[in-house]
């Protein structure tokens, strides 16, 4: 049986047990980024215990991203892979892995505050939410990411993870409004790929400038459902 399976047989029951509205209101900003990019063909780098799991420093949010294989379906990973990891590497100017890589950067200094934010799980979706304040700058693209949590011990996985589901990418440009915004803001209903348990789902977002650098980042930390 393919790694994950188990993610995709609790999908249909887990969606009924929907969580309270989140955010990121409390929490700590990461000061960086760590990505880690595995090849849906890679099986052994799911579940080896040395799974480039030592990233630093402490205040680093790392992210995994599951990026699809040319076997298809007949990868090991592949019910946990997604096209948008594909698009990801394509905005960070790197090619897919042939096994697994990590990317990261240090988020830079801008005296912006980034607030992200998702509400219950209905049906297949969640609605989620990206706020940047004050609205100065840019143009800036903002990310808003869905990840599972998954905790070490658990779906294969020697090491926690918090595996990427789904993205949405938001240009914000301030050059053409006609008149200054009180905020730059972005809500959509984001939907759940199958096999996603929707209550160990947060949100991650960020906002990066024309070069593609970390202006600010931020990740909820909603509570699992009573």
């Amino acid at each position: 049986m393919k790694l994950l399976t188990t993610l995709i047989l609790a999908g249909s029951a887990a969606l009924a047990q929907a969580q309270a509205v989140c955010s990121s209101d409390g929490q700590s900003a990461p000061l960086a980024l760590a990505e880690r990019f595995l090849n849906a063909d890679c099986e052994l780098c799911w579940s080896a215990p040395e799974s480039n799991q030592r990233i630093e420093p402490a205040a680093t949010l790392v992210l995994d991203w599951i990026v699809p294989s040319a076997r298809g379906e007949a990868a090991a990973l592949s019910a946990a892979a997604t096209r948008d990891a594909l698009q990801r590497l394509d905005l960070l100017h790197a090619a897919a892995p042939a096994s697994s890589m990590v990317l990261g950067q240090a988020v830079t200094t801008s005296g912006h505050s980034l607030r992200v934010a998702r509400g219950p799980a209905l049906a297949n979706y969640v609605g989620a939410s990206i706020e940047l304040s004050p609205p100065s700058g840019g143009p800036w693209t903002a990310v808003l990411l869905l990840v599972e949590s998954i905790a070490a011990g658990s779906e294969g996985t020697p090491i926690a993870r918090q595996l990427v589901r789904n993205m949405l990418l938001t240009a914000w440009d301030l050059a053409p409004m006609p008149a200054a915004p009180q905020r730059l803001f972005e809500s959509r209903p984001m939907s759940l790929p199958e096999g996603t348990r929707p209550e160990r789902v947060q949100v991650v977002g960020w906002v990066q400038d024309a070069q593609g650098q970390l202006m600010a980042l931020a990740q909820s930390a909603c509570p699992p459902p009573d």
